[in-house]
């Protein structure tokens, strides 16, 4: 409300006990559910509206990092706010006449666009160790700065910080990706984390990428590469999963740089970037030598998996998440046939050729900060589009035949079957035209009697 901003939901403070709230509450004809009795929280449904009402208390002792151990419960709201982690969120509006409560001059700060932990900062880290996380978010999604002994307080408290649990970092991570224009952006909440010591504790993996130089095709380290794709799909309003990738989709490059002497084909061939990317090195004894970044994304999609997976994200983003960077490298030619076309799209998925257009377009804004000439990624969608046109057979099940079919000629199901399927398949990608029952059975047929 201060800032301006719409509100989403209003939580509610009272002297009165959870026995009084749900009392109340059900007197006046409403549903009451005790989702944080142990901490005096209830959470009341009236009408089409619901609140979270939890008596005024203090705290001690948090023992988990995480949970206060005891609570007490406070006769005045201005001891309630003095357990709070930010002077920005240690604010109340008393009701019913709307007097602002503001102990700690939260709202000074709010208009200064700073973070200020409630009193002795060490001291709110290590209650709970999420908070560190949840300062850094706030500067990401606010643009807001954090205050010098706030920030200074952080890598005092990443012991603390180590145990919470990755659930919760998972979902301080996805509202960091989430920070968008006009005043967040996700590099700010990441390079505070690389800054304080929490990136290297939570994504150690995309910690090491700091200073690992690709200059020549780049103009960043690989991490500040990273962060200015993920900026760019953020800015551009890109699904989660793809934040995701634009984050990761190099993180691999630390393990397979290698330096190796100039390859003649760097010089006026294009085809050459198909198989790596190259980062030129200053001439030692008159050999130019290169850095070589071979099937990075190959490795960026398996140390990817174990990111997420470590952060407990779905089994069905980690996948598709992983499959967008293993197949973020492909290069597109003017010499691709429509066969070759139609390969391309039964490998990346015809459901992720968008995803992979615009992981592409993250990827290329942030070779040097600024929109790239994506000519050929253009080129390559308009004969997608074209072969799509024209067919629609990209996967087995897509054959004019199937194994029950198979079957029904006296092709044995098993391993052969399977191969002849996909020998089915490549032929249909081959020629499309293909793709009848009678010629498929025929052809089925001829590799079932070589192969047995």
């Amino acid at each position: 409300m201060l800032r301006g901003e719409k509100i989403h939901d209003w939580d509610l403070a009272t002297n009165a006990i959870p026995e009084e709230v749900t009392a109340i509450a059900r007197r006046a004809g409403g549903k009451v559910i005790p989702t944080g009795i142990k901490h005096g929280t209830v959470t009341v449904f009236y009408k089409k509206h619901s609140a979270e009402i939890t008596t005024f208390r203090t705290e001690s002792d948090y023992s988990d990092g995480r949970r206060p151990d005891q609570i007490y419960y406070a006769a005045a709201i201005e001891e309630d706010l003095s357990r709070r982690d930010f002077t920005m969120n240690a604010i109340a509006l008393r009701l019913p006449k709307g007097e602002i409560v503001d102990p700690f001059s939260g709202e000074a700060d709010i208009k200064a666009g700073i973070i200020r932990c409630v009193g002795n900062a060490d001291e709110r880290f290590n209650e709970d160790g999420l908070r560190p996380m949840r300062a850094v978010r706030f500067a990401s999604q606010l643009g807001f700065n954090i205050e010098q002994g706030t920030l200074d307080a952080i890598p005092g408290s990443l012991k603390k910080a180590a145990n919470v649990s990755w659930e919760r970092v998972r979902d301080e991570i996805d509202k960091i990706l989430a920070s968008s224009p006009p005043f967040g952006k996700p590099s700010r909440g990441f390079l505070l984390m690389e800054k304080t010591g929490l990136l290297d504790l939570y994504l150690g993996e995309l910690a090491v990428c700091r200073g690992v130089e690709q200059k020549g095709f780049h103009q960043f380290d690989v991490l500040d590469h990273l962060l200015y794709s993920c900026d760019y799909a953020a800015a551009n309003n890109y699904s989660r999963e793809l934040r995701l990738a634009s984050l990761f989709h190099d993180v691999g490059k630390p393990q397979v740089r290698n330096l190796e002497p100039l390859p003649r084909t760097l010089s006026g061939s294009s085809g050459a970037k198909t198989l790596c990317e190259y980062s030129p090195v200053d001439k030692s004894g008159g050999v130019q030598s290169v850095w070589t970044f071979y099937r990075h994304e190959e490795t960026s999609a398996v140390i990817c998996h174990k990111i997420l997976n470590r952060l407990r994200y779905s089994g069905a983003i980690i996948n598709n998440v992983c499959h967008l960077i293993k197949e973020h490298m492909f290069h597109y030619t003017d010499d691709w046939t429509d066969a070759a076309v139609r390969r391309f799209i039964a490998r990346v998925g015809e459901s992720n050729l968008e995803s992979l257009y615009r992981l592409r377009r993250a990827d290329a804004y942030a070779f040097s900060g600024k929109e790239a000439d994506l000519r050929s990624l253009m080129l390559l969608a308009k004969k997608v589009r074209r072969v799509l046109d024209s067919s629609r057979v990209f996967t087995v099940k897509d054959l004019a035949v199937s194994g029950t079919d198979l079957m029904a000629v006296g092709i044995e199901p098993g391993k052969i079957m399977g191969i002849i399927l996909n020998e089915l398949l490549e032929t249909t990608l081959d020629d499309p035209q293909q793709n009848t029952r009678e010629k498929l059975l025929e052809i089925a047929g001829k590799i079932y009697k070589e192969r047995i």
